[in-house]
């Protein structure tokens, strides 16, 4: 692969342009889509990814929000604060500080732009955000305060800034590398009644929308925000921290691309976390419903809703930034085009596809006083965690006892935790079930745990891996809380001691993974 690009190779006609019946087609685009943490750290690798793929392909270009060290000290993390702080009386000063701050940020990132020309250009449009942005806020503290609560809209209009800024910066750095870039947009591009349900027809006139949108930037490269625009109840509220890479899905979609790249900062998925897992071995395809499952269970892989706009129709590959030439893990749709690009699939010993593990787990254990086989008194105990902002990960139960592992939805917009933390529950959350809760039966709670899981296709089918898993977990005398097979066809699912969870994956991966090569 020349370049750090993707390419669909060299074609007949030899201007790697398609033909069909003799007549020359337009090549569909690649999308490439952009975190935060690698915008934040490496744009002049990313501007020279995006150089090399234009003479291949035809690109369009997504970013998130610029981030740093940590997802807690990311633009979209401090924006998200400011819109909070504006909202309490009490904060109401205090967001201008972190707005300040940001606008310094932003202005410094330019340090690797040489067209002063351009940095002027880049420092007056960002200019205009911030102003924008400052005005905003100051209406939300006047606002907020009367109504007791923040509108959810409102704060999605600060957020999608960070996708603002983050895309003019790297319009900007293109232009100065030689590369016609356009920005766009897209926090408008919703031009059509919104349904209170966000659903597949909302997402299919989104995308047209947005392909239309996009197909004004002509010949230039279009640089696009990693965010869509206004949605009844809040995007980040409706999609959590993911709604970039669906955006990115969307362009996809919009512009009937060939693929859709996702770079990161490593080289693709492996069979586990190859900062815990030395062992760990990268994967060249996945299912998209073992990417599906692994990002259930902890490994950040890509948001289940990027996977539903993409598939069947456009394969989603996972890169890296900092190393471009490598091919990354392709989550490929096609289930004969997946063993074409890993032809030696079938010749190797039949194992799990990965193994993950989901910290900051809570187990919530319900001893009833009658019996909980009645659907309506199940009902009532998801309702319950629902309503507190729990969600259930695995769920187990007898005659008169269920246990649930859970973690919390509200943390995971909750600007005081770092990426590692995601799962901690809020003690009000918490509290607040357990006292609903208690009027069932007797409650105990289980804090420390984490969800270990088996991810494969054909697993459930595979006679004799639960027991090696089980067996490998008893042998080094880690103790399981509960085990779950049977709501999906390609994962088991086992609750540890978080404190075992590190050596737990050593232990499975070795088991099941090392020692069957």
């Amino acid at each position: 692969m020349a370049d750090g690009s993707l390419t669909n190779g060299n074609l007949p006609n030899g201007d790697n342009v398609p033909m069909v019946n003799g007549e020359v087609h337009e090549k569909k685009p690649v999308v490439l889509k952009f975190g935060g943490t690698s915008v934040g750290k490496y744009a002049p690798e990313i501007a020279q990814i995006c150089l090399s793929a234009a003479k291949h392909e035809k690109i369009a270009i997504v970013c998130s929000a610029r981030s740093g060290v940590s997802k807690a000290g990311g633009t979209t993390n401090r924006l998200l604060k400011a819109a909070r702080d504006a909202a309490r009386p009490e904060f109401s000063q205090e967001y201008s500080n972190i707005i300040s701050k940001l606008h310094q940020e932003h202005k410094d990132a330019a340090g690797c732009i040489k067209s002063s020309k351009i940095i002027a250009q880049y420092h007056q449009n960002i200019a205009a955000e911030f102003h924008a942005l400052n005005h905003l806020l100051d209406h939300i503290s006047t606002i907020s305060p009367k109504t007791g609560s923040l509108n959810p809209q409102d704060e999605d209009q600060v957020v999608s800034v960070g996708e603002k800024l983050s895309s003019q910066l790297l319009t900007a750095l293109l232009e100065d590398r030689g590369l016609p870039a356009q920005y766009i947009d897209l926090s408008g591009v919703i031009n059509f009644p919104v349904p209170d349900y966000l659903s597949q027809a909302f997402y299919r006139d989104l995308s047209a929308s947005i392909g239309a949108l996009i197909s004004s930037s002509g010949e230039r490269v279009p640089v696009i925000t990693g965010f869509f625009g206004r949605v009844p109840g809040g995007l980040v509220n409706n999609l959590g921290r993911g709604y970039s890479d669906l955006c990115a899905a969307l362009v996809a979609v919009g512009l009937q691309a060939s693929e859709l790249q996702v770079w990161k900062e490593v080289d693709g998925v492996f069979t586990a976390d190859p900062r815990k897992v030395p062992t760990a071995c990268l994967l060249p395809t996945l299912t998209p419903a073992e990417a599906g499952e692994l990002t259930f269970y902890g490994s950040e892989v890509i948001h289940n809703f990027t996977l539903q706009q993409c598939i069947p129709r456009i394969p989603i590959r996972i890169k890296n930034v900092l190393r471009p030439h490598s091919a990354g893990t392709i989550i490929q749709p096609d289930a004969s085009a997946a063993d074409k690009l890993d032809p030696y699939k079938n010749l190797r010993p039949k194992r799990p596809t990965a193994v993950t593990v989901k910290q900051q787990i809570t187990v919530v254990n319900v001893h009833s006083n009658r019996k909980v086989d009645s659907p309506s008194f199940l009902a009532q105990i998801c309702t319950i965690l629902a309503q507190n902002s729990l969600a259930v990960d695995l769920f187990e139960k007898n005659e008169c006892h269920v246990s649930i592992a859970v973690h919390s939805k509200s943390s995971l917009l909750n600007t005081t935790h770092s990426g590692e933390n995601k799962y901690q529950i809020e003690n009000t959350d918490l509290i607040n079930a357990v006292r609903e809760l208690e009027e069932y039966g007797v409650v105990d709670v289980v804090h420390g745990m984490a969800i270990l899981s088996l991810i494969g296709t054909g697993l459930k089918r595979s006679i004799g891996i639960a027991g090696k898993l089980f067996t490998a977990l008893g042998d080094n005398n880690i103790n399981i809380e509960m085990i779950s097979q049977g709501a999906s066809e390609i994962s088991i699912a086992c609750v540890i001691e978080e404190r075992e969870a590190h050596r737990a994956l050593n232990v499975v991966h070795a088991e099941l993974f090392t020692y069957l090569d």
